[in-house]
């Protein structure tokens, strides 16, 4: 089996700080329905509620931001027709802070994985549509292609770098990237087995049938007793305002999902227990909701709490509740991609893409993410003349 130290050079790192402002959207339609006069603002307000409340599509036409076959129209009530061309303009803006350096755990031709920083995205959504890792990736793709000499880092083979799976915004770890198109295909297809197949495997027997399968680890709150837990609470979506494609949350009608947590450390002072967790499944935020349904939410989850459900619900949003640029303002409460939880994508075994040998990847935890002997460890290495 293969290990990412012997694949790549120590501390190989890249990143472009990013710019003050992004680029801006522009979003396409073309009208091929509608009810007789149907006005400009009855269109947008009713086809993309979830993006803004009818004031803000009001504000966002009287400010020039919508063209009709490529003329600026500002009447909300202009009578729009079958066959028209309607292109929004998102004006640029400031998006929040996001590290933008990405290590380089192991590389080769067809993958590379990287170790993600918590805060950062991993593909475009809501305010961040340019700090993501998506977007690091394609720069550093261009800049080696327009180089005369291409560095190690991110070997061009068809130069479209893209990750195969997520990792919420406050994960850490491992993040593994398809370098080619058949890398991409058949990384997806490991992915999407293991989430279609849910089946009592764990760890050993994972290691020799499943083509990909990671580690985490966690830190949540109280103290679990058993060694080993095994959580099996469905997971489904419920209406959430703030998150336009619902809340994902423990459901008996939910999809199945499975995810084995084995005791590393109980810290009894703190009420606080050290877990490393292994997901068979990958429903989106699994971990957080599986250790919450089993009473033992993150430690500094803002959304989940015990049950693997939200706190509460927050109240529908009202139509003169719009931001500067027109959408809705951030909502009060807690939405998913809200940092603050202890998370690690820890470990990660693959299989190869195109040559099928066992590929072993690590990414060392944070400090308070790692048991007593890790933290002596690292302890005594720094003490150590250089």
């Amino acid at each position: 089996m293969a290990t990412a130290d012997s694949e790549r050079p120590p501390a190989s790192t890249f990143g472009v700080p990013w710019p003050a402002l992004n680029d801006g959207l522009t979003y396409s339609d073309v009208v091929k329905s509608i009810s007789p006069d149907t006005t400009l603002l009855q269109f947008y307000s009713s086809e993309y509620a979830s993006s803004a409340p009818v004031q803000g599509w009001l504000q966002r036409i009287k400010n020039g931001q919508i063209t009709i076959d490529g003329q600026v129209v500002t009447d909300p009530e202009t009578t729009l027709r079958i066959g028209s061309v309607l292109v929004y303009h998102r004006f640029p803006w400031e998006e929040p802070y996001a590290s933008y350096k990405l290590e380089v755990l192991y590389e080769d031709d067809d993958v590379i994985a990287l170790n993600k920083p918590s805060g950062l995205q991993v593909l475009p959504g809501g305010l961040f549509q340019q700090r993501t890792v998506l977007t690091q990736l394609q720069w550093q793709a261009n800049k080696s292609t327009s180089s005369s000499c291409i560095s190690r880092t991110l070997v061009v083979k068809d130069r479209h770098p893209v990750p195969v799976h997520r990792l919420g915004r406050g994960t850490s770890g491992i993040l593994l990237c398809a370098k080619t198109k058949h890398a991409k295909v058949r990384l997806a297809s490991y992915f999407a087995d293991g989430t279609s197949a849910v089946k009592r495997k764990f760890h050993t027997d994972a290691e020799c049938l499943r083509k990909v399968f990671k580690l985490y680890r966690a830190l949540v709150t109280g103290i679990i007793e058993l060694d080993e837990v095994v959580i099996e609470s469905p997971i489904g979506v419920i209406h959430y305002p703030g998150v336009s494609k619902g809340l994902y949350v423990a459901s008996s009608s939910g999809k199945p999902a499975l995810s084995k947590a084995i005791v590393l450390e109980r810290n009894v002072q703190r009420n606080q227990t050290l877990v490393q967790v292994e997901i068979q499944s990958g429903r989106p935020h699994q971990i957080r909701i599986h250790l919450a349904f089993i009473g033992h939410p993150l430690v500094g989850d803002p959304l989940y709490v015990s049950g693997g459900r939200p706190n509460c619900i927050p109240s529908e949003r009202t139509d003169d509740n719009f931001a500067e640029d027109g959408g809705y303002r951030k909502p009060s409460k807690p939405v998913p991609g809200d940092c603050g939880y202890h998370l690690h994508a820890h470990k990660l075994v693959l299989c190869h893409p195109s040559t099928n040998q066992r590929i072993e990847i690590t990414a060392p935890p944070p400090p308070m993410l790692r048991v007593r002997g890790e933290l002596d460890q690292a302890e005594a290495a720094e003490k150590m003349p250089a």
